[in-house]
Order: C-alpha cells, then structure tokens, then sequence
C-alpha cells in the first residue's frame, strides 16, 4: 500500500526546564507565585483552597505558605522546596503543623527521595481521621521555544478510602460514622452535578460533614448548602475571622434587601446571629430527612437552583464587597 501524499503531523519535543530558571528563589518568586496561582494546586487536589498569608511565623521559623479549604474552612499549610526533598523540610513541617494545627499539609518539591515519599506515607497511615499530608512535585516544561509552563505531579496523598473503613469498623463512633458515611455518599452526588454543570462553583468531591460551600469569589464569604436541624438549607454565610467585617456585609446587603429579594423571587431568612462572629443570609427548604434517598434527586436539584438563584441576586447588587 502506497502512503505517498499523506503528510505526517509534526509534533513538538516536550523539554523539561530547571525550576531555578523560571524561579531562582523560594520564597521571593515561588511562593509569591504560587500565592497569586493557587488555583493550579487546588485543581491537582480537588480543593477550594484559599491562601492567605506567605512566610507565616511559626516560632523562629516562617513557614511558606498559611490558608484554608473554602469547602470546610479548614487550615491548610503548604511548604515550598526547589530541590529534592530532603530531611530538613520534613523536620520544618512537623514544627509548622505542631505550630499551626492543619488539617491539610503539602510538601511541593522538585522530586521525591523515597525515604520521603514513605514517611509521607507513614504519616497518612498513623495520623487521625481529619489529618492529610500530600507530597507535590512541580516541574516546568515547554514545548520548542513556547513559554514555559508549571505542571504539577501528585505523587504522595492520604488513602482516605482506607481511613473512612477504618473509621466505620470501630465501635467507638459507628453511629458518627454511619452519619458521616451518608453524608459523603449525598454531598458526592450533589457535588458531581455540581462540577458537571458548574465547574466554577468548586472542585471539592464530596465531604463528610453536614455542609458544603462554595465559593462567592470573596474570601470570607461562601454559598453554603448545609443540613441542619431545622433541614436542608442554602445559605450565603460570612464567615470571616473578623466579626465586624461580616456584620459589615451582611448590613451592605440588608441595605439593599428589596432588590436582592426581587432578583431572588423570595423572601429568605436575614439572620444576623446576634452573639457570634459570623452572619448569613438562609433560603430553607422542605426537606428534613437526609436519610429519604428516594427524595435526594428533588434535593439535589433544589439545591442547584437556589445556588443558581442566589448567586444571580448577588450579581444584580454587585456581590459581596
């Protein structure tokens, strides 16, 4: 068979280039960086993640990067190292999570010895429940004479699977566990819709508490769809470590409540919760009972179109400042 006249595609050679070329130092081009590109690494872990502070102090050292997980309002801690990893950063990140309490911890490098890689490992398997570790590889590649671009390796990470078994096979906190356990399988399924139809509300995957939030695209402030005791609900909740600057929000929106209200097409629960730090803004529903899963399709589509509807009443007053 002749294959004259049929042209072959030219591809370009994938080259790797030292991450010292696009970011000579750690904490003055890789973290700030990485501080305005979070993005990238909440996509390779499937998190809201939302960092805030950069050479945190912890003690006599600074830790690199400080956040949170927008979905659980979690402390995250992240530490940078452009080169292999090695017994110092691990000593370093122990004291930050001693200093921190972080449920997450991330260990980016440029490559991982294995006696790291299984001590990362290691301490997936013997923390508790609401402790992560992942180990992160960064590389920087282009292609021909293109720019170059960042790409992230996940190449050490907690076996949540196994820790979930672990957790619902003990006697000690088999009804928490069970609870838990439904909770996870109602938030996966909202959430798959979620990233189907939404992508840009969030990556979480699912969640084992009673809510789940979303981000507004303003720190502090989220879309959180919640059971409670009253039921299931959907909320705008300020949850700013600084009271006054919820209390301020809340009060720029109840300012323009008649508008906010008329783009929402109801009148939803303006609860300032006197006594506490936070404030929201509660759409309830009618449904009680979490563990009716014939009703989780009606519940699942009640939520996306209360998050649709709020976060169209939110444009129309110019969102959360």
């Amino acid at each position: 068979m002749s294959h004259q006249g049929r042209g072959l595609t030219a591809l370009g050679r994938l080259a790797v280039v030292p991450a010292r070329e696009v970011w000579p130092h750690e904490a003055f081009d890789f973290t700030p960086w990485l501080l305005q590109n979070v993005d990238v690494l909440s996509d390779l872990l499937g998190m809201d993640l939302v960092l805030e502070v950069a050479e945190h102090p912890v003690g006599d050292f600074s830790l690199d990067l400080k956040g949170y997980d927008e979905l659980t309002g979690e402390t995250v801690i992240v530490e940078n190292q452009l080169a292999q990893s090695d017994h110092n950063h691990l000593g370093q990140i122990i004291t930050y999570a001693a200093g921190t309490n972080p449920t997450t911890i991330v260990w980016i490098t440029t490559g991982f010895r294995l006696e790291h890689r299984a001590a990362i490992d290691w301490l997936n398997q013997r923390t508790d429940d609401n402790t992560r570790v992942f180990g992160v590889v960064i590389r920087v590649v282009r292609i021909g004479t293109s720019e170059p671009a960042p790409n992230f390796e996940l190449v050490a990470q907690p076996n949540d699977w196994e820790k979930q078994v672990k957790k619902a096979t003990s006697t000690a906190s088999g009804p928490t566990s069970a609870r838990e356990a439904q909770y996870r399988e109602f938030w996966e399924l909202v959430l798959d819709r979620v990233r189907a139809e939404h992508p840009d509300w969030t990556r979480a995957r699912t969640s084992g508490t009673s809510w789940v939030n979303t981000a507004t695209g303003t720190s502090g402030a989220v879309i959180s769809m919640a059971w409670t005791r009253a039921g299931l609900v959907i909320q705008i909740y300020f949850e700013s470590a600084d009271a006054d600057l919820n209390s301020t929000r809340f009060d720029v929106l109840y300012a323009q409540r008649e508008i906010f209200e008329a783009a929402l097409g109801e009148t939803p629960v303006w609860d300032e919760m006197d006594g506490r730090k936070a404030a929201r803004i509660v759409i309830p529903s009618e449904f009680t009972d979490l563990t009716d899963k014939n009703t989780w399709p009606q519940m699942i589509e009640w939520l996306i179109q209360k998050q649709n509807a709020l976060r169209s009443a939110l444009a129309v007053v110019g969102g959360v400042s």
